[in-house]
Protein backbone atom coordinates (compact mmCIF):
# COMPACT_ATOMS: atom_id res chain seq x y z
CA UNK A 1 0.00 0.00 0.00
CA UNK A 2 2.77 2.41 0.57
CA UNK A 3 4.34 1.35 -2.72
CA UNK A 4 1.55 3.32 -4.58
CA UNK A 5 1.08 5.89 -2.42
CA UNK A 6 3.77 7.41 -0.09
CA UNK A 7 6.53 5.65 -1.52
CA UNK A 8 5.44 6.46 -4.89
CA UNK A 9 4.95 10.72 -4.31
CA UNK A 10 8.44 10.61 -2.34
CA UNK A 11 9.99 9.22 -5.96
CA UNK A 12 7.55 11.08 -8.57
CA UNK A 13 7.94 14.28 -7.19
CA UNK A 14 10.56 15.76 -8.92
CA UNK A 15 8.59 14.05 -12.16
CA UNK A 16 4.93 15.67 -10.70
CA UNK A 17 6.05 19.58 -9.95
CA UNK A 18 8.12 19.56 -12.66
CA UNK A 19 5.23 18.38 -15.09
CA UNK A 20 2.83 20.97 -13.27
CA UNK A 21 5.03 23.63 -13.87
CA UNK A 22 5.20 22.97 -17.17
CA UNK A 23 1.95 22.94 -18.00
CA UNK A 24 0.50 25.56 -15.71
CA UNK A 25 3.23 27.78 -17.68
CA UNK A 26 1.81 26.85 -20.98
CA UNK A 27 4.55 24.67 -22.05
CA UNK A 28 2.01 21.47 -21.80
CA UNK A 29 4.56 20.08 -24.14
CA UNK A 30 7.36 19.97 -21.94
CA UNK A 31 5.23 18.49 -19.50
CA UNK A 32 4.01 15.90 -21.80
CA UNK A 33 7.03 14.74 -23.34
CA UNK A 34 8.97 14.83 -19.62
CA UNK A 35 6.09 12.73 -18.56
CA UNK A 36 6.23 10.03 -21.50
CA UNK A 37 9.78 10.17 -21.85
CA UNK A 38 10.33 9.27 -18.19
CA UNK A 39 7.92 6.47 -18.78
CA UNK A 40 9.44 5.06 -21.64
CA UNK A 41 12.90 5.31 -20.09
CA UNK A 42 11.70 3.32 -16.68
CA UNK A 43 9.53 0.83 -18.15
CA UNK A 44 12.32 0.28 -21.37
CA UNK A 45 15.77 1.02 -20.59
CA UNK A 46 15.28 0.58 -16.80
CA UNK A 47 13.59 -2.56 -16.67
CA UNK A 48 15.90 -3.34 -19.70
CA UNK A 49 19.04 -3.06 -17.54
CA UNK A 50 17.56 -4.93 -14.27
CA UNK A 51 16.78 -7.90 -16.85
CA UNK A 52 20.46 -8.36 -18.15
CA UNK A 53 21.85 -7.64 -14.79
CA UNK A 54 19.94 -10.50 -13.10
CA UNK A 55 17.56 -12.34 -15.32
CA UNK A 56 16.08 -15.17 -15.40
CA UNK A 57 13.71 -14.50 -12.63
CA UNK A 58 10.48 -14.77 -11.23
CA UNK A 59 8.09 -12.02 -11.10
CA UNK A 60 4.29 -12.24 -9.35
CA UNK A 61 1.90 -12.97 -11.41
CA UNK A 62 -1.28 -11.40 -9.76
CA UNK A 63 0.96 -7.78 -8.85
CA UNK A 64 2.58 -7.68 -12.42
CA UNK A 65 -0.81 -7.83 -14.51
CA UNK A 66 -2.24 -5.51 -12.27
CA UNK A 67 0.58 -2.78 -12.06
CA UNK A 68 1.51 -3.09 -16.25
CA UNK A 69 -2.53 -2.97 -16.96
CA UNK A 70 -3.06 -0.02 -15.32
CA UNK A 71 -0.22 2.00 -16.65
CA UNK A 72 -1.48 0.18 -19.52
CA UNK A 73 -5.01 1.47 -19.54
CA UNK A 74 -3.97 5.17 -18.30
CA UNK A 75 -1.55 5.46 -21.29
CA UNK A 76 -4.02 4.36 -23.71
CA UNK A 77 -6.51 6.63 -22.18
CA UNK A 78 -4.40 9.58 -21.83
CA UNK A 79 -2.92 8.87 -26.07
CA UNK A 80 -6.84 8.88 -26.98
CA UNK A 81 -7.44 12.45 -24.94
CA UNK A 82 -4.23 14.03 -26.81
CA UNK A 83 -5.19 13.01 -30.17
CA UNK A 84 -8.65 14.30 -29.65
CA UNK A 85 -6.82 17.70 -29.45
CA UNK A 86 -8.98 18.63 -26.08
CA UNK A 87 -9.47 17.89 -22.41
CA UNK A 88 -12.64 18.74 -20.97
CA UNK A 89 -12.30 18.96 -16.67
CA UNK A 90 -14.44 15.82 -16.19
CA UNK A 91 -11.22 13.75 -18.21
CA UNK A 92 -8.73 15.51 -16.04
CA UNK A 93 -10.14 14.54 -13.13
CA UNK A 94 -10.55 11.34 -14.40
CA UNK A 95 -6.89 10.96 -14.55
CA UNK A 96 -6.18 11.75 -10.96
CA UNK A 97 -9.54 9.34 -9.86
CA UNK A 98 -8.54 6.22 -11.69
CA UNK A 99 -5.11 6.68 -9.88
CA UNK A 100 -7.63 6.88 -6.75
CA UNK A 101 -9.37 3.66 -7.87
CA UNK A 102 -6.02 1.96 -8.61
CA UNK A 103 -5.01 2.44 -5.13
CA UNK A 104 -8.24 1.31 -3.90
CA UNK A 105 -7.78 -1.91 -5.83
CA UNK A 106 -3.92 -2.43 -4.61
CA UNK A 107 -5.72 -2.13 -0.86
CA UNK A 108 -8.44 -4.54 -1.48
CA UNK A 109 -5.58 -7.02 -2.84
CA UNK A 110 -3.33 -6.95 0.12
CA UNK A 111 -6.20 -7.28 2.99
CA UNK A 112 -6.79 -10.42 0.46
CA UNK A 113 -10.38 -9.11 0.24
CA UNK A 114 -10.63 -11.28 -3.22
CA UNK A 115 -10.94 -14.52 -1.51
CA UNK A 116 -8.09 -14.62 1.29
CA UNK A 117 -8.92 -15.35 4.86
CA UNK A 118 -6.79 -15.36 7.96
CA UNK A 119 -4.27 -17.78 6.83
CA UNK A 120 -4.05 -15.78 3.81
CA UNK A 121 -3.23 -13.18 5.91
CA UNK A 122 -0.89 -14.53 7.96
CA UNK A 123 1.51 -15.73 5.22
CA UNK A 124 1.21 -12.79 3.36
CA UNK A 125 2.78 -10.92 6.84
CA UNK A 126 5.19 -14.12 6.77
CA UNK A 127 6.30 -13.36 3.03
CA UNK A 128 6.54 -9.73 3.61
CA UNK A 129 8.68 -10.44 7.23
CA UNK A 130 11.21 -13.08 5.32
CA UNK A 131 11.50 -10.30 1.96
CA UNK A 132 12.71 -7.63 4.25
CA UNK A 133 15.06 -9.56 6.03
CA UNK A 134 16.36 -10.78 2.74
CA UNK A 135 15.72 -7.40 1.26
CA UNK A 136 18.19 -6.14 4.77
CA UNK A 137 21.05 -8.39 4.19
CA UNK A 138 21.25 -7.62 0.41
CA UNK A 139 21.89 -4.42 1.19
CA UNK A 140 24.33 -4.73 3.92
CA UNK A 141 25.97 -7.18 1.01
CA UNK A 142 25.70 -4.55 -1.22
CA UNK A 143 27.10 -1.69 1.14
CA UNK A 144 29.57 -4.26 2.03
CA UNK A 145 30.88 -4.32 -1.97
CA UNK A 146 30.95 -0.71 -2.43
CA UNK A 147 32.90 -0.11 0.84
CA UNK A 148 35.63 -2.41 -0.49
CA UNK A 149 35.43 -1.10 -4.08
CA UNK A 150 36.39 2.51 -2.42
CA UNK A 151 38.80 1.09 -0.30
CA UNK A 152 40.88 -0.76 -3.29
CA UNK A 153 40.57 2.52 -5.43
CA UNK A 154 41.77 4.21 -2.69
CA UNK A 155 45.10 1.79 -2.10
CA UNK A 156 46.88 3.14 -5.17
CA UNK A 157 46.06 6.67 -4.95
CA UNK A 158 46.57 9.21 -7.64
CA UNK A 159 43.28 10.45 -8.06
CA UNK A 160 43.25 10.61 -4.17
CA UNK A 161 43.79 14.23 -3.88
CA UNK A 162 41.48 15.34 -7.01
CA UNK A 163 38.63 13.41 -5.33
CA UNK A 164 38.97 14.64 -1.66
CA UNK A 165 39.60 18.59 -3.14
CA UNK A 166 36.20 17.96 -5.08
CA UNK A 167 34.40 16.60 -2.06
CA UNK A 168 35.54 20.12 -0.23
CA UNK A 169 34.03 21.60 -3.17
CA UNK A 170 30.58 19.90 -2.68
CA UNK A 171 30.82 19.94 0.90
CA UNK A 172 31.00 24.10 0.71
CA UNK A 173 28.24 23.97 -1.33
CA UNK A 174 26.09 22.05 0.59
CA UNK A 175 26.43 23.77 3.91
CA UNK A 176 24.32 26.90 3.54
CA UNK A 177 21.86 24.88 1.23
CA UNK A 178 21.90 22.41 4.48
CA UNK A 179 21.55 25.42 6.32
CA UNK A 180 18.48 26.55 4.46
CA UNK A 181 16.25 23.62 4.68
CA UNK A 182 16.90 23.33 8.25
CA UNK A 183 15.67 26.85 8.64
CA UNK A 184 12.17 26.27 6.64
CA UNK A 185 11.60 22.18 7.17
CA UNK A 186 11.24 21.70 10.65
CA UNK A 187 12.69 18.73 12.47
CA UNK A 188 9.88 16.18 14.12
CA UNK A 189 12.10 13.88 15.54
CA UNK A 190 13.05 14.69 19.50
CA UNK A 191 16.65 14.47 19.24
CA UNK A 192 17.24 16.26 16.65
CA UNK A 193 15.19 19.63 18.26
CA UNK A 194 17.08 23.07 18.39
CA UNK A 195 15.11 25.67 19.96
CA UNK A 196 16.98 28.54 17.24
CA UNK A 197 15.94 26.26 14.19
CA UNK A 198 12.31 25.61 15.52
CA UNK A 199 11.68 29.40 16.03
CA UNK A 200 13.24 29.94 12.93
CA UNK A 201 10.43 27.45 11.29
CA UNK A 202 8.02 29.65 12.82
CA UNK A 203 8.74 32.83 11.21
CA UNK A 204 9.99 31.37 8.05
CA UNK A 205 7.60 28.67 6.63
CA UNK A 206 4.41 31.03 6.75
CA UNK A 207 6.36 33.65 3.93
CA UNK A 208 7.68 30.11 2.04
CA UNK A 209 3.81 29.19 2.06
CA UNK A 210 2.45 32.76 1.11
CA UNK A 211 5.27 32.83 -1.97
CA UNK A 212 4.09 29.55 -2.84
CA UNK A 213 0.65 30.87 -3.35
CA UNK A 214 1.69 33.77 -5.42
CA UNK A 215 -0.66 33.16 -8.31
CA UNK A 216 -3.72 33.15 -6.21
CA UNK A 217 -2.92 35.80 -3.53
CA UNK A 218 -0.27 38.39 -4.93
CA UNK A 219 3.09 38.65 -2.50
CA UNK A 220 3.26 42.31 -2.42
CA UNK A 221 -0.71 42.65 -1.90
CA UNK A 222 -1.27 45.83 0.42
CA UNK A 223 -2.73 45.20 3.45
CA UNK A 224 -4.34 47.87 5.94
CA UNK A 225 -2.68 47.41 9.30
CA UNK A 226 -3.87 48.97 12.29
CA UNK A 227 -4.72 52.15 10.70
CA UNK A 228 -7.24 52.67 8.03
CA UNK A 229 -4.94 54.77 5.94
CA UNK A 230 -1.65 52.61 6.74
CA UNK A 231 -0.99 49.87 3.92
CA UNK A 232 1.94 47.60 3.81
CA UNK A 233 2.71 44.79 2.03
CA UNK A 234 1.25 41.74 2.59
CA UNK A 235 4.60 39.69 3.23
CA UNK A 236 5.70 42.28 5.45
CA UNK A 237 2.22 41.49 8.01
CA UNK A 238 3.11 37.94 7.50
CA UNK A 239 6.50 38.26 8.75
CA UNK A 240 6.09 40.14 11.52
CA UNK A 241 3.12 38.00 12.76
CA UNK A 242 4.96 34.81 12.57
CA UNK A 243 8.40 36.56 13.91
CA UNK A 244 6.52 37.40 16.64
CA UNK A 245 5.47 34.58 17.59
CA UNK A 246 8.94 32.99 16.95
CA UNK A 247 10.19 35.21 19.48
CA UNK A 248 7.46 33.94 21.71
CA UNK A 249 8.29 30.54 21.47
CA UNK A 250 12.33 31.04 21.52
CA UNK A 251 11.61 32.54 25.08
CA UNK A 252 9.30 30.23 26.55
CA UNK A 253 10.51 26.85 24.80
CA UNK A 254 13.46 25.39 26.83
CA UNK A 255 13.12 21.56 26.18
CA UNK A 256 12.27 19.45 23.22
CA UNK A 257 9.10 17.74 22.96
CA UNK A 258 9.14 14.06 24.47
CA UNK A 259 7.68 12.27 21.47
CA UNK A 260 7.38 13.13 17.23
CA UNK A 261 4.63 15.67 16.88
CA UNK A 262 1.60 14.54 13.70
CA UNK A 263 1.59 18.87 13.73
CA UNK A 264 5.64 19.15 12.76
CA UNK A 265 5.37 16.16 10.79
CA UNK A 266 2.52 17.73 8.57
CA UNK A 267 4.62 20.97 7.97
CA UNK A 268 7.72 19.35 7.08
CA UNK A 269 5.78 17.30 4.68
CA UNK A 270 4.21 20.42 3.16
CA UNK A 271 7.77 22.21 3.04
CA UNK A 272 9.58 19.98 1.83
CA UNK A 273 6.73 19.73 -1.24
CA UNK A 274 7.38 23.67 -1.44
CA UNK A 275 10.99 23.47 -1.97
CA UNK A 276 10.67 20.39 -4.86
CA UNK A 277 7.78 22.10 -6.25
CA UNK A 278 10.08 25.59 -6.35
CA UNK A 279 13.21 23.65 -7.60
CA UNK A 280 11.05 22.16 -10.49
CA UNK A 281 9.89 25.46 -11.64
CA UNK A 282 13.37 26.78 -11.11
CA UNK A 283 14.60 23.83 -13.68
CA UNK A 284 11.90 24.99 -16.12
CA UNK A 285 12.93 28.38 -16.54
CA UNK A 286 17.01 26.85 -16.88
CA UNK A 287 15.25 24.74 -19.77
CA UNK A 288 13.50 27.55 -21.42
CA UNK A 289 16.24 29.46 -21.08
CA UNK A 290 18.91 26.65 -22.54
CA UNK A 291 16.61 26.18 -25.57
CA UNK A 292 16.31 29.52 -26.13
CA UNK A 293 20.19 29.90 -26.49
CA UNK A 294 20.42 26.53 -28.58
CA UNK A 295 17.25 26.51 -30.48
CA UNK A 296 15.88 23.55 -29.46
CA UNK A 297 11.53 22.74 -29.34
CA UNK A 298 10.53 22.52 -25.50
CA UNK A 299 8.85 19.21 -26.58
CA UNK A 300 13.33 18.01 -27.20
CA UNK A 301 14.05 19.17 -23.89
CA UNK A 302 11.22 17.37 -22.23
CA UNK A 303 11.98 14.35 -23.82
CA UNK A 304 15.65 14.35 -23.41
CA UNK A 305 17.40 16.53 -20.47
CA UNK A 306 14.21 17.13 -18.22
CA UNK A 307 13.27 12.80 -18.58
CA UNK A 308 16.80 11.64 -17.84
CA UNK A 309 17.32 13.79 -14.93
CA UNK A 310 14.56 13.27 -13.16
CA UNK A 311 14.66 9.42 -13.71
CA UNK A 312 18.36 8.67 -13.47
CA UNK A 313 18.21 8.14 -9.97
CA UNK A 314 15.51 5.42 -10.63
CA UNK A 315 17.90 3.46 -12.79
CA UNK A 316 21.19 3.51 -10.09
CA UNK A 317 18.62 2.51 -7.56
CA UNK A 318 17.11 -0.45 -9.62
CA UNK A 319 20.40 -1.89 -10.72
CA UNK A 320 21.95 -1.89 -7.51
CA UNK A 321 19.03 -3.62 -6.32
CA UNK A 322 19.12 -6.27 -8.87
CA UNK A 323 22.76 -6.20 -7.92
CA UNK A 324 21.56 -6.82 -4.55
CA UNK A 325 19.69 -9.92 -5.14
CA UNK A 326 16.42 -8.69 -5.38
CA UNK A 327 15.15 -8.07 -9.07
CA UNK A 328 11.41 -8.33 -8.48
CA UNK A 329 11.68 -6.02 -5.89
CA UNK A 330 13.66 -4.00 -8.38
CA UNK A 331 10.98 -4.34 -11.28
CA UNK A 332 7.94 -3.71 -8.91
CA UNK A 333 8.75 0.11 -8.37
CA UNK A 334 9.28 0.46 -12.68
CA UNK A 335 5.11 0.72 -13.53
CA UNK A 336 3.64 1.94 -10.41
CA UNK A 337 5.22 4.87 -10.31
CA UNK A 338 5.76 6.53 -13.31
CA UNK A 339 1.51 5.63 -13.36
CA UNK A 340 1.52 7.90 -10.77
CA UNK A 341 3.30 10.85 -12.63
CA UNK A 342 1.00 10.53 -15.31
CA UNK A 343 -1.95 10.43 -13.64
CA UNK A 344 -1.65 12.34 -9.97
CA UNK A 345 1.72 14.75 -11.79
CA UNK A 346 0.26 15.34 -15.65
CA UNK A 347 -3.52 14.96 -14.28
CA UNK A 348 -3.30 17.71 -11.49
CA UNK A 349 -1.85 20.17 -13.84
CA UNK A 350 -4.71 19.14 -16.78
CA UNK A 351 -7.32 19.62 -13.88
CA UNK A 352 -5.75 22.79 -13.04
CA UNK A 353 -5.31 23.97 -16.51
CA UNK A 354 -9.56 22.98 -17.77
CA UNK A 355 -10.68 24.62 -14.51
CA UNK A 356 -9.23 27.83 -15.82
CA UNK A 357 -11.31 27.57 -19.21
CA UNK A 358 -14.23 25.34 -18.07
CA UNK A 359 -16.65 24.75 -19.29
CA UNK A 360 -14.93 24.79 -22.29
CA UNK A 361 -12.03 22.55 -23.44
CA UNK A 362 -8.40 23.12 -22.92
CA UNK A 363 -6.84 22.50 -26.44
CA UNK A 364 -4.08 20.62 -27.30
CA UNK A 365 -1.74 21.11 -29.92
CA UNK A 366 -0.56 18.30 -31.83
CA UNK A 367 3.13 17.07 -32.54
CA UNK A 368 4.54 14.37 -33.92
CA UNK A 369 7.49 13.69 -31.22
CA UNK A 370 4.35 13.59 -28.38
CA UNK A 371 2.64 10.96 -30.71
CA UNK A 372 6.20 8.59 -30.91
CA UNK A 373 6.55 8.97 -27.09
CA UNK A 374 3.25 7.55 -26.56
CA UNK A 375 3.88 4.79 -29.49
CA UNK A 376 7.01 3.27 -28.02
CA UNK A 377 6.07 3.56 -24.50
CA UNK A 378 2.65 1.38 -25.10
CA UNK A 379 5.02 -1.04 -27.34
CA UNK A 380 7.21 -1.27 -24.18
CA UNK A 381 4.33 -2.17 -21.79
CA UNK A 382 2.40 -4.46 -23.95
CA UNK A 383 5.82 -6.21 -25.20
CA UNK A 384 6.83 -6.58 -21.61
CA UNK A 385 3.08 -7.91 -20.90
CA UNK A 386 2.98 -10.43 -23.85
CA UNK A 387 7.09 -11.79 -23.62
CA UNK A 388 6.54 -12.02 -19.87
CA UNK A 389 3.39 -13.54 -19.66
CA UNK A 390 4.82 -16.04 -22.53
CA UNK A 391 7.64 -17.02 -20.39
CA UNK A 392 5.35 -17.87 -17.61
CA UNK A 393 6.13 -14.83 -15.52
CA UNK A 394 10.04 -15.56 -15.90
CA UNK A 395 12.17 -12.24 -17.02
CA UNK A 396 13.87 -13.23 -20.20
CA UNK A 397 17.43 -12.10 -20.56
CA UNK A 398 16.76 -11.25 -24.13
CA UNK A 399 14.11 -9.25 -23.36
CA UNK A 400 16.15 -7.04 -21.53
CA UNK A 401 18.30 -6.40 -24.35
CA UNK A 402 15.38 -5.90 -26.38
CA UNK A 403 14.07 -3.04 -24.63
CA UNK A 404 17.24 -1.15 -24.36
CA UNK A 405 17.34 -1.36 -27.81
CA UNK A 406 13.65 -0.74 -28.24
CA UNK A 407 14.66 2.88 -26.11
CA UNK A 408 17.44 3.73 -28.20
CA UNK A 409 15.09 3.48 -31.27
CA UNK A 410 13.02 5.92 -29.35
CA UNK A 411 15.31 8.58 -28.39
CA UNK A 412 17.14 7.86 -32.25
CA UNK A 413 13.30 8.61 -33.93
CA UNK A 414 12.84 11.60 -31.84
CA UNK A 415 15.58 13.37 -32.34
CA UNK A 416 15.51 13.04 -35.81
CA UNK A 417 11.90 14.80 -35.70
CA UNK A 418 13.09 17.39 -33.45
CA UNK A 419 15.50 18.32 -35.99
CA UNK A 420 13.57 17.95 -39.03
CA UNK A 421 9.85 19.17 -37.53
CA UNK A 422 10.87 21.91 -35.32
Amino acid sequence: MAAVTLLALGNGAPDVFASLAAVRRGNYRTGFGAILSAGTFVSAFVVGFVAIHAAPFSLTPATFVRDVMFYLISATFLFYVYLSAEIYLWQAVGFVGFYLFFVGFVFWMDLGLGGGGGGGKRSRSEVAVGAESEMHKGFVELDCEIGEVEKRSEEGKPSFGVRRALEMVSKVWEVPVSILLKLTIPQAAPSEWSRFYTSANIALCPLALLYSCNSFMEFNHPVAFLLSNTHLPLWFVVFLASSSLALLHYIIEKEPPKTEQIPVLLIAFVMSVFWISTTAGELLNCLAALGALLELPPALLGLTVLAWGNSVGDLVADVALAKAGHPALAMAGCFAGPMFNMLVGLGTALVIQTSNVYPEAYELQFHVGIVIAFVFLLLSLMGSLLVITWCRFRVPRFWGFCLVGLYVIFMAVSLLIAKFSG
